[in-house]
């Protein structure tokens, strides 16, 4: 015996045979799948793009700014955070003009602005604990586009009258 005739023989044969013999697969189905492949993924990524796209411009990325810090971004569209300088007047007469509201407000470190609100003024502004304000900060004043407020809670005065009440710590809600 002749050590060659031991050894594998090697065949090449083309895929295409060899899934036509297996699967049963016909192959222009087989050319077509490879397209749908293709444009499925072109769907796909454009479907992702899409999410990104949307999440993107719905998610707020800006920060918050103090007062000094909108003075130097001046011309800028930034986010305040303070609450109303109850120590100055409210300007706010709507019958001369209801779209008109200048107040002053105070932020966390102690910088003050006069704000000018062009829109009707929002209920229980006085009452506020805290404005987030949106608008652009000018040389003398901030104009503001769009207020926020964030109201005393009413669970915290609840908490308040149950510690004023005898017998409130036996009270079920």
């Amino acid at each position: 015996m002749n050590s060659k005739d031991n050894e594998p023989v090697i065949v090449k044969i083309p895929l295409t045979e060899v899934l036509l013999c297996v699967f049963h697969i016909p192959l222009p189905r087989i050319q077509i799948h490879h397209k749908m492949k293709k444009t499925s993924i072109i769907i796909l990524v454009a479907i992702a793009a899409m999410i990104i796209g949307l999440l993107t411009y719905s998610v707020d990325f800006s920060t918050y700014d103090t007062v000094a810090s909108a003075k130097k971004k001046e011309g800028k569209f930034v986010h305040l955070i303070a609450k109303l300088d109850v120590s100055k007047p409210v300007e706010y007469d709507p019958i001369k003009n209801p779209n008109y509201l200048s107040f002053y407000a105070i932020d966390s470190l102690g910088g003050t602005t006069k704000v000018v609100y062009r829109n009707n003024k929002p209920t229980d502004l006085e009452k506020s604990e805290r404005l987030v304000m949106k608008g652009t900060m000018t040389k003398d004043h901030f104009e503001c586009k769009d207020i926020l407020l964030k109201c005393p809670s009413k669970y915290k005065d609840n908490e308040q009258l149950q510690k004023n009440m005898p017998g409130a710590e036996q009270a079920t809600y």
